[in-house]
């Protein structure tokens, strides 16, 4: 890095970078953006709002190969945005899934409760309706948790090659700087 003498100091020209990542993650990224010449601002502190954390980095204006590590820097930050995604997906199916089945067994427990406070009461209707509807109470919790064991199975494999990715082009962008 080029540093210039002003009055017996070394001045270094910085340019500045914040982002709000998920705290879970906020560690990896730290770690990561080093690999592309980004350090964290010490005159900065990061705040932590509900599971985000700010993240306040600087880095050399005249840093060498400041091109090619601005391209791997966006291609980790694509890498990180797909982990999310891939994360955020291995729940969204169970969701759905579970969300519909207990509203349908509500629907079923009112069409149950119409018929038995029906004028005359309905009894056989309003039992030929319980019973999909208390399946459609309980059923829900355990089509939640199979269908997220399920979707963990597909996804930890994609996950897993996202990470090797991060690894190469962290290691890439190490290799430059040493450059």
């Amino acid at each position: 890095m080029e540093q210039m003498e002003k009055g017996g100091k070394s001045y270094v020209g910085y340019e500045y970078k914040i982002i709000t990542v998920d705290g879970s993650r906020s560690s990896m990224y730290l770690d990561s953006y080093r690999n592309f010449g980004w350090e964290p601002d010490e005159n900065q502190t990061g705040r932590k709002e509900t599971g985000r954390e700010t993240i306040h980095l600087k880095r050399d204006r005249k840093i060498l190969n400041k091109a090619e590590l601005t391209r791997l820097e966006r291609h980790f930050e694509d890498c990180m945005n797909q982990i999310e995604m891939l994360e955020r997906s291995k729940y969204r199916q169970g969701r759905i899934a579970a969300l519909t089945t207990g509203i349908l067994g509500t629907v079923f427990m009112a069409g149950s409760t119409f018929a038995v406070t029906a004028s005359p009461p309905i009894i056989w209707l309003c039992v030929l309706l319980a019973v999909p509807g208390f399946a459609g109470w309980i059923v829900p919790y355990f089509l939640y948790r199979a269908l997220v064991r399920r979707r963990q199975e597909t996804v930890e494999p994609l996950l897993e090659q996202q990470y090797e990715e991060i690894d190469k082009i962290c290691e890439k962008g190490s290799q430059l700087l040493r450059n």
